[in-house]
């Protein structure tokens, strides 16, 4: 039985080249339950991964992560992929 998993967006101020991606997906990949991250930086916003039945990432943390990666956390959406 397939897993059902659930897509996070976030929009992600103040990134500017492709260090700037990776730095956030290295640091939002540490966040317990996140099972994949992408960004987007033409659109400044990142999306994040994790199986439905599982505890959903804390906001906060990810927040926390984005926060180290340097940049800014703006609002979220959410959509079950």
């Amino acid at each position: 039985m397939a897993q059902t998993e659930t897509v996070t967006d976030y929009l992600v101020t103040g990134m500017t080249c492709g260090h700037c991606v990776a730095s956030v997906i290295e640091e939002v990949s540490l966040v317990p339950g996140v099972s994949a991250v992408t960004v987007d930086l033409a659109v400044g916003a990142a999306s994040t991964v994790h199986v439905t039945s599982a505890t959903a990432p804390a906001r906060s943390d990810i927040r926390a992560a984005i926060d180290e990666a340097g940049y800014e956390l703006q609002t979220t959406t959410g959509a079950a992929a």
